[in-house]
């Protein structure tokens, strides 16, 4: 069996409570009205026959007779309007007065054809017993019909038609708008699942009309928006990873090729020279292939630190020392300002100084010969950082959002350059979140960047 879609589901359940909710209304309205619309006849028939019993007790008052000329003229009258019919008999039995005789009279003169009156119509009875002055003078009969007839029956019939329209009607505006609102309930819907089977499809630029949707339905699209988005970045990052990490690799085993067979046909003397050109084209392919190996081991969710408590300073002199030879070598300036009090760090020392490392590394490759990279120490609320500035060609405006992005390069040509593929800051990225701690850049195009990282503090031991 075909299972019912999430829109057909919706309609289903609101239908449901809609007929659930008009059919138990107009059905109490009905009954109810009907039992209150009884009960009012009911009280209209005892007042009536009250008042033919209060009349003939006056006749009798004012007469010594329980009939006189205006009674049976109201008596008549109720007869031919309310259809009410009386038998009154006096103090010794004697019928004195009887309109039940006008039911076979009227029915012959067609005066009720459109009627329930006929014949076959039961009566019911109320005898009431009349007195004056606390002494029996006489009896009345009340016949009236069983069942609603006449103008009580064709009133209460419009009642119920009027009801069952409504009925109807309600019925009908129920589905409609039903049909239309989970249409619009279900819009948002579709088109988030239609968006997702297109990204399924890599279809990348698929984005969702958030504006189209409601209310509830726009975090999720925007939501939706946001993750296609990144996943559009990441694949253009893949796609550039992919061919700038094949031109890294193809260029030194291009060159290591060429010179083994050299040598394998005696074109070229396996000289020491040559043989150091062959050795350093293995070790920039050892150095890309580690690279890839310390990305995915920072960003391993289960990666393990091995946490202890760290002298600034002395982190700082080892910095100094793995790196001065670099800097004098390229005419770098390298100055690392010394902390005039104790500083102190829990976190793994290796992983900070790989950190550091990877900065300042970028720092060197970027920064002209002649100008100067500074590292000092910021003091913030329950962290201690350390801020790398450089001298440098900067970051353009528009790669500063993409730099912790994986392979990620803002200016091809200089990375080739120096060889990197775009994962050092990947590295750094992942290797500060695992410290829970906090990294902000600062740069501005041909002036120079500035890169902080801020580490858990520990108070003086």
């Amino acid at each position: 069996m075909r299972r019912l879609t999430l829109r057909s589901k919706i309609l289903f359940y609101l239908l449901v409570v809609s007929l659930f909710g008009i059919f138990l209304t107009s059905f109490s309205i009905l009954w109810g009205f009907e039992d209150q619309f009884n009960e009012y006849l009911k009280i209209n028939r005892e007042e009536r026959s009250k008042l033919i019993e209060d009349e003939a007790i006056n006749s009798y008052k004012e007469t010594g007779k329980l009939i006189d000329n205006q009674l049976i003229n109201l008596m008549h009258q109720q007869a031919m309007t309310d259809n009410l019919f009386y038998r009154i008999t006096d103090e010794e039995g004697q019928v004195i007065a009887d309109t039940t005789m006008m039911l076979g009279m009227m029915n012959r003169m067609g005066m009720h054809s459109d009627s329930d009156i006929d014949m076959k119509t039961e009566y019911r009875k109320n005898t009431y017993d009349l007195t004056f002055d606390e002494r029996y003078v006489g009896n009345m009969e009340v016949y009236y019909p069983e069942e609603m007839i006449g103008e009580d029956i064709a009133f209460l019939n419009t009642i119920k038609s009027n009801i069952y329209l409504a009925i109807i009607v309600t019925v009908v505006l129920a589905f409609v708008f039903s049909l239309l609102f989970s249409k619009r309930l279900t819009t948002g819907y579709r088109k988030l699942s239609k968006a997702i089977q297109e990204l399924q499809d890599h279809k990348w630029r698929t984005r969702v009309p958030v504006k189209e949707l409601s209310d509830e339905m726009k975090p999720l699209g925007e939501s939706f928006n946001r993750l296609a988005e990144s996943l559009s970045k990441e694949e253009i990052l893949r796609k550039q990873f992919t061919a700038d990490f094949a031109h890294e690799i193809r260029t030194p085993l291009a060159t290591l090729r060429s010179q083994m067979e050299a040598f394998q046909d005696g074109v070229f003397e396996p000289t020491p020279k040559r043989l150091q050109q062959s050795h350093d084209e293995l070790m920039r392919l050892v150095r890309l292939v580690g690279e890839l190996e310390e990305l995915l081991a920072a960003e391993n969710p289960q990666i393990k630190l091995n946490k202890s408590n760290i002298d600034v300073g002395n982190l700082l002199r080892l910095v100094e020392g793995q790196f001065t030879p670099a800097f004098q070598k390229k005419g770098v300036s390298l100055n690392i300002q010394k902390p005039t009090k104790e500083y102190w760090l829990h976190a793994d020392q290796d992983r900070v100084l790989q950190v550091l490392a990877n900065i300042i590394n970028n720092a060197l490759q970027y920064t002209p010969e002649g100008n100067s990279v500074y590292v000092k120490i910021v003091d913030s609320n329950g962290y201690v950082g350390f801020c790398v500035q450089d001298e440098g060609i900067g970051i353009k405006e528009d790669d500063l959002p993409y730099l912790f992005e994986r392979f990620y390069r803002g200016d091809k040509s200089r990375d080739r350059k120096t060889g990197g593929i775009g994962i050092g800051l990947s590295i750094v990225k992942a290797l500060m979140d695992a410290h829970r701690g906090k990294i902000q850049i600062d740069s501005k195009w041909k002036e120079g960047t500035e890169i902080t990282v801020f580490f858990p503090r520990h108070e003086t031991l």
